[in-house]
């Protein structure tokens, strides 16, 4: 028995979504039979952009080569529903059986957008869709599938694999979850199975990238095509962005974390939802997005979305709240108001992450700290669509205290996430980004000539600053070293906990360090008396191998600290000695140098000159002569907590790696 497509709509929300697709339909039963032919090419009212033609190109000559199991990489935005609704005739059919498609989706709204642009593209075509209490027959030209419906029961056996062509996943980083995998297992889309020429799987998504241990490697084995939105933007097909982070100064460092290797979010909600942290979120908007149409804001839970409400709302900010717990019709009608500009702010909590069109958002504040770069990503691309009036959308990122190892706005462009922004946009990130990855580079050439039995820890990739910790805890936290020769172009080293030093070949030495003032950081200089200086009637040296401390500023900010220290030392020291880029640091390290490192260190594991550069060198004994030399003590009795971490430094790094998207072979 059919039922109309007038009945289909009834059963989806919202209505008026369907008003175009009167080819949708379910159908109750129907027995199987041989699968339509083509009937149609795709509508010709739809103009493909020149990187949509591009990428569907790619996926057809991967194909041909003979892969099957392709992941396409495109940023929030740029009409990946409209690409893979279009490669669906683009496709041949392996025999005149195989012709049906399955789209795959995990989320309601992305069962109606598939839904509908698969009506527009393809008006001659069987649509149905297989969700909820809406049931397929198995056999239409193309179907719809909410991956949690047609894993239920037995709802999955109607589809028989021997007639698809074509396997298609929207938002794909999902693909390696039980759900998703069981799924590819029936389709014989996994590596062990026994059915012959299976369908094509193409996977496409704006973060095609995971972080919790699950490989994309087990479902996708190629990236087939990447374009960024950055890329987007820089061609005009995004909306500009611009950026302000916020320091709250929530206390997060004892947040734990969960396996999907974010924030648990109980533990988070706590130290993020207090009335101060949400009043300095609400004012932090006032100051400076008070002026925009529409914003939407990401909190952590259910608690944290109604206190962060109403605090907006005792502010006199007209604020609303969409949660999955809302009733259908009162959720479609607080969107379609926020939509049509009736009210200045949406907030939410992953009811807005993925798959949502609300093209006329000009503002996204990230009320909630995040270590999933993804989860960043698609935060933000919730504001980067293009509206009319629109000319920009600002990010304001509230990163709470950077001890936790957040993901922050400015590490999407290369930069330390401790780095702060003020209404930047994307050309200055960029240009930002260009400069630090010269200071890489070096790091990168540096590392290169470690020995391996030397662990090396390298930062994310989406972190330009890379360095690394040896098995001694020689450098116990290197995250202020990174960020502090992000800022100067000299070789500060940290000796110890927010103290940093910069020496010369005589031994005269500038620190920067916390101070008890209302300042922040104070700027030491330090000057060794000559040996031929005696107190006088003496005959012996003074008490004091340096003189009377001279302090040269006080700073509010650790980079205005540096900057101070920086002009003083280049009026002092000499530039080739303190220039962090100087050519004498590549080369190998000195006997002497050689003689003083070895000398704490056991005879089994000496260093020589191959495995250990002389600026390298140089910087280790500052440390050591500067206050460093007690973290060698601790070596024989934290050596196997050393090891332990080394081995869980190593997974981060593998899964950080898989965190990068680039064309070609998906890691493993």
């Amino acid at each position: 028995m059919q039922q109309s497509s007038r009945s289909l709509r009834a059963r989806l929300r919202p209505p008026s979504t369907w008003r175009h697709a009167p080819n949708i339909r379910r159908l109750a039963t129907m027995a199987p039979s041989k699968a339509p032919e083509l009937v149609s090419t795709p509508n010709a009212s739809i103009r493909l952009r020149e990187y949509q033609e591009e990428c569907i190109q790619s996926v057809l000559s991967y194909l041909e080569k003979g892969h099957t199991r392709l992941g396409i990489s495109l940023a929030t935005g740029s009409g990946k529903t409209v690409i893979f609704t279009q490669l669906i005739d683009r496709i041949i059919p392996p025999n005149s059986d195989a012709t049906q498609t399955l789209i795959l989706v995990h989320r309601r709204e992305l069962v109606e957008q598939a839904a509908r642009h698969c009506a527009n593209a393809y008006p001659s075509k069987t649509i149905e869709v297989e969700m909820a209490n809406t049931h397929a027959s198995g056999v239409a030209d193309i179907t719809i599938a909410s991956i949690w419906s047609i894993v239920s029961r037995d709802r999955m056996q109607k589809f028989d694999p021997t007639r698809f062509k074509l396997i298609l996943v929207d938002e794909a980083h999902h693909i390696v979850t039980a759900s998703f995998m069981g799924t590819l297992r029936h389709f014989g889309l996994l590596k062990d199975s026994a059915i012959r020429n299976p369908p094509a799987l193409v996977g496409v998504s704006a973060t095609l990238s995971r972080f919790d241990g699950l490989r994309l490697s087990d479902a996708i084995d190629h990236i087939v095509y990447h374009k960024d939105y950055i890329d987007m933007i820089g061609e005009k097909w995004l909306s500009n962005v611009i950026f302000t982070t916020v320091q709250s100064k929530a206390d997060i460092s004892r947040v734990k974390k969960a396996p999907t290797g974010d924030f648990q979010t109980g533990d988070l909600s706590k130290a993020v939802n207090t009335a101060e942290t949400n009043e300095f979120t609400v004012r932090a908007w006032m100051s400076r997005a008070a002026s925009r149409n529409s914003t939407l804001v990401f909190c952590v839970d259910l608690a944290h979305v109604s206190d962060l409400t109403a605090a907006f709302r005792k502010n006199g900010v007209d604020a609303k709240f969409i949660t999955g717990d809302i009733p259908n019709q009162i959720r479609s009608e607080r969107l379609d108001a926020f939509r049509n500009g009736e009210y200045p702010v949406l907030l939410n909590c992953g009811v807005f992450t993925e798959g949502t069109d609300i093209p006329n958002i000009d503002c996204v504040l990230l009320a909630r700290p995040t270590k999933s770069r993804n989860l960043l990503v698609q935060m933000i691309g919730r504001g980067m669509r293009l509206h009319p009036g629109k000319e920009n959308c600002h990010v304001i990122d509230m990163v709470a205290s950077l001890e936790a190892g957040i993901v922050t706005t400015p590490t999407l462009f290369g930069l330390d996430p401790a780095e702060m922004v003020e209404e930047a946009n994307v050309e200055e990130m960029k240009a930002q980004q260009e400069r630090k990855e010269l200071e890489v580079k070096r790091e990168e050439s540096v590392a290169e000539s470690w020995s391996p039995t030397l662990p090396m820890r390298q930062t994310p990739r989406n972190i330009t600053f890379t360095d690394y910790d040896s098995v001694y805890d020689l450098i116990d936290d290197t995250s202020g070293e990174r960020h502090i020769r992000g800022i100067s172009q000299l070789s500060w080293v940290m000796v110890r906990q927010n103290r940093y030093v910069l020496s010369n070949q005589r031994g005269d030495y500038i620190t920067i360090e916390d101070s008890d003032s209302n300042a922040a950081y104070s700027v030491v200089y330090m000057q060794k008396i000559p040996e031929r200086d005696l107190l006088p009637g003496t005959g012996s040296k003074a008490k004091s191998p340096y003189m009377r401390p001279r302090q040269i500023a006080k700073a509010g900010t650790l980079s205005d600290a540096v900057h101070a220290a920086d002009t003083f030392a280049l009026q002092k020291f000499p530039w080739n000695f303190v220039h962090n880029r100087q050519h004498w640091r590549k080369a190998p390290a000195t006997q002497g140098q050689l003689a003083f490192l070895n000398k704490l260190r056991p005879m089994t594991e000496q260093l020589t000159s191959n495995i250990i550069s002389k600026g390298k060198a140089t910087d280790m004994i500052s440390k050591i002569k500067f206050g460093a030399k007690g973290w060698f003590n601790k070596l024989e009795a934290e050596k196997k907590r050393d090891e332990r971490a080394i081995e869980k430094v190593r997974q981060v790094q593998d899964l950080r790696q898989r965190e990068q998207v680039k064309v070609g072979p998906v890691a493993q």
